[in-house]
């Protein structure tokens, strides 16, 4: 098979990754584990669980029982858990790889005691999201009675934002761990971490954070950029004033221009949405403003202060996922997770 260089890449900060977890797990007495779903974000579900694992990770969340198959064997010493619990076509997975069910309703209880011999579980009870998990009064009713629970959890649904809710959750949360035993109790995502220890219990599930994520402002200065997408220059173009780049003219030169046309666009994850925001790339620490407006392989930068910039040389996008997003109107987690197979994951 002939192997192909591809134009566009994410280089990727394992010391990064590895340095945020840490501190993510200093900020409590907690175990601290981490959600890989989506593929680990965007960044390869296997190659983050490897990084992590060896640092001391030891608990992991993915969404679905097909990432759970993804991930096998899973390295020595390690715990996966399936948030989305078992439907009735989950069962064969669910009885036969070595990984734990998160049930979310009391339909799923039912499930896993028939088929489940009497293997541990997670159980997620909801708190106030109103999304998954099995209600307070279901789970205070007998629902969950002789089940091996290895981890009890909720999930915070305004941990980034200064809410009365917050409080409400950990409440209840609070009330429910008195009352059904389980090995340990899980509320805190990477927000919920920044809220402050009495959110921690026993295991914390930061996810946004892992990869460069600010969930909340106590995160600043603590938390590092882990992900840095390149596209390669396909070609430089002499642009003369007066004349317009791309699809519906929106940018004119102003000037004589040198305009570095890369292969990239909204099929790989960068939307529209960047166009005209102040976002752009840099070369050699040389600034090129985004222009114009994206297509679906192909973007536009203004090249005409940045020096000698050329054919095939590599262009480092402006992809601080805080910053980002605020210019995007993107919200962190779609940065991160939009970025399209075509981009080679290159560990560093």
């Amino acid at each position: 098979m002939i192997e192909v260089p591809s134009p566009l890449r994410l280089r990727l900060d394992s010391q990064a990754l590895v340095a945020n977890w840490r501190w993510l797990a200093s900020q409590s007495g907690a175990a601290c584990g981490a959600a890989i779903k989506a593929d680990g974000y965007g960044l390869g579900a296997r190659s983050v669980m490897r990084h992590l694992a060896a640092a001391g990770c030891r608990d992991f969340f993915v969404a679905t029982w097909a990432e759970a198959a993804a991930l096998m064997p899973l390295p020595e010493g390690v715990s996966l858990s399936v948030l989305h619990g078992v439907g009735t076509s989950d069962m064969v997975a669910a009885r036969t790889l070595p990984v734990r069910p998160v049930l979310n309703s009391v339909e799923q209880v039912a499930r896993w005691r028939e088929a489940g011999e009497g293997r541990p579980c997670d159980v997620m009870v909801d708190t106030g999201m109103n999304r998954l998990g099995l209600r307070v009064d279901e789970a205070l009713g007998g629902a969950l009675d002789g089940l091996s629970i290895e981890t009890l959890l909720s999930h915070l649904a305004s941990a980034d934002e200064d809410s009365d809710q917050n409080a409400q959750q950990l409440a209840a949360f609070q009330a429910l761990r008195q009352a059904i035993p389980a090995r340990r109790y899980s509320l805190a995502n990477s927000a919920g971490i920044c809220l402050g220890a009495d959110y921690a219990f026993d295991l914390t599930r930061p996810g946004i954070a892992l990869y460069g994520g600010t969930p909340r402002s106590e995160a600043q200065g603590h938390i590092r950029q882990v992900v840095y997408p390149e596209t390669r220059v396909l070609q430089m173009r002499t642009v003369r004033e007066g004349e317009t780049v791309g699809y519906g003219a929106t940018w004119t030169a102003q000037r004589d221009s040198r305009i570095a046309v890369a292969n990239m666009g909204y099929a790989d994850g960068y939307l529209r949405c960047h166009a005209g925001t102040g976002g752009g790339a840099t070369w050699r620490a040389h600034a090129l403003p985004l222009i114009g407006r994206i297509s679906m392989d192909l973007i536009a930068f203004d090249a005409s202060d940045a020096g000698a910039v050329g054919e095939g040389d590599w262009l480092a996008l402006d992809y601080d996922l805080p910053s980002a997003a605020a210019r995007s109107g993107l919200s962190q987690y779609e940065l991160l997770t939009g970025l399209g197979a075509r981009f080679e994951r290159v560990w560093s």
